[in-house]
């Protein structure tokens, strides 16, 4: 016989469960705070901007073959600017003691679609050091970008500033433990169906029609053993 389970019986099965679903999620925000604000260290973030220009010559400023080339070339300025010809040196003014592969995994570059703004930004443990990697890796791109390229259309836009800097960037405790509240939740719920599934226990007559496939034609009732007593008591008096 085919097995149906109402809806009735899926919030039955929830309610028997509560307790279980409420350690588990319980459990699952704690863990998850406890990480967040005491064992990830806060990473600060720092941006600096770079902006794409035309030559000094003011007539090309309206030049549309120039803007096309300038947005052509940004992609090229991108992989420049994270190469080690530039960060080797942002290291040594800087004193960072870094090799550029550890620097470079610090700096993202990323620009605007049909934009000659590159946005240079960095992340570190130390929001001071955040600032001065952005700022100094621009400093050296702006001054390199002569010899390498033989151009001087590059100039810095907006530096980065430790006022921004300030608030880290992640970990952000209140998602994580949002998620954790979430995921906490689900494996509650989908633990509390398993166990239920997976008990075989007879517990009623509906249990018995299931599982031998026969309807029930009577049920016998469980005497306890006070009212043992009072029926021997019964018999004796009459």
């Amino acid at each position: 016989m085919e097995e149906t389970i109402s809806l009735k019986e899926l919030f039955q099965t929830l309610r028997k469960r509560m307790s279980l679903i409420i350690v588990i999620t319980l459990l699952a925000v704690t863990v998850s705070g406890i990480i967040s604000y005491f064992f990830l260290t806060p990473i600060y973030q720092a941006s600096t901007q770079i902006l794409v220009n035309q030559s000094k010559d003011d007539k090309a400023l309206y030049d549309m073959n120039q803007v096309q080339t300038n947005l052509q070339l940004i992609n090229t300025y991108n992989v420049i600017i994270k190469s080690p010809a530039i960060l080797e040196i942002v290291s040594d003014d800087l004193m960072l003691n870094m090799k550029p592969s550890e620097l470079n995994g610090k700096i993202t570059v990323s620009s605007e679609q049909d934009s000659q703004v590159i946005n240079v930004t960095v992340q570190d443990q130390n929001p001071d050091k955040a600032v001065q990697i952005a700022n100094k890796t621009a400093e050296v791109f702006q001054t390199q970008i002569v010899n390498i390229m033989k151009v001087d259309n590059v100039k810095i836009l907006a530096k980065a500033d430790a006022a921004e800097s300030q608030s880290p960037v992640k970990p952000k405790p209140l998602l994580n433990i949002a998620i954790a509240l979430v995921v906490g939740l689900m494996a509650g719920v989908g633990l509390a169906f398993l166990l239920e599934y997976m008990d075989s226990t007879v517990k009623s007559e509906k249990d018995i029609e299931q599982l031998l496939e026969l309807p029930v034609l009577g049920v016998i009732t469980i005497i306890g053993e006070q009212d043992s007593t009072k029926a021997r008591s019964e018999t004796v008096g009459s």
